[in-house]
């Protein structure tokens, strides 16, 4: 039986995403596609599946995406979905351990790239929603509720990079001490 499960997750809780996903395979559902805050599932055994999220480099109907998700394939895992560039695997459990990062290096590259997205998309968010707001200031027009919702997403987004930049400070200190 299917199931839609319409949730929504900040670009910076990718691994509470992670978690629920693999909570959701706990009790016997298996994500079986994704897109905006809609994730779809089918019944399977309990535990039978684990689940890993990445944003990957490049899109993934690029070369260069493809060549990666064929990797991933090549292990035994399933590409389950892609959402923008963020990519969705499963993997049977029974088949033993399921990481798409092999050390706190990779970790930290990638968290280093969710950081440059996000903060991307953030002065993208403050720029337009300053300069509107400051237009309508300056004509004495009216307030633009478009900017107020970009600089709202600005805000949001300044939030999300502070806290995965302590997260990711706390992974290089963490990575210094066991080397």
């Amino acid at each position: 039986m299917k199931k839609v499960i319409r949730k929504g997750y900040f670009v910076w809780n990718y691994d509470e995403e992670e978690k629920w996903l693999n909570e959701m395979a706990e009790k016997g559902l298996a994500l079986t596609s994704v897109g905006l805050c809609k994730f779809e599932f089918e019944d399977c055994e309990p535990g039978e599946y684990k689940v890993r999220l990445q944003l990957l480099d490049k899109m993934s109907c690029s070369p260069d995406g493809q060549k990666y998700i064929e990797f991933v394939e090549s292990t035994g895992a399933e590409h389950v979905g892609t959402f923008f560039r963020w990519v969705y695997f499963r993997k049977k459990a029974a088949d033993g351990e399921f990481e798409l990062f092999s050390d706190n290096a990779s970790r930290i590259k990638h968290i280093t790239m969710v950081i440059t997205f996000i903060i991307i998309v953030t002065i993208a968010n403050l720029y337009i929603g300053a300069s509107q707001m400051a237009l309508a200031v300056f004509t004495r027009g009216e307030i633009n509720y478009l900017a107020a919702v970009n600089l709202i997403i600005g805000i949001w987004g300044s939030i999300g990079s502070v806290r995965l930049l302590r997260k990711r400070r706390k992974m290089k200190r963490d990575g210094q001490l066991y080397e």
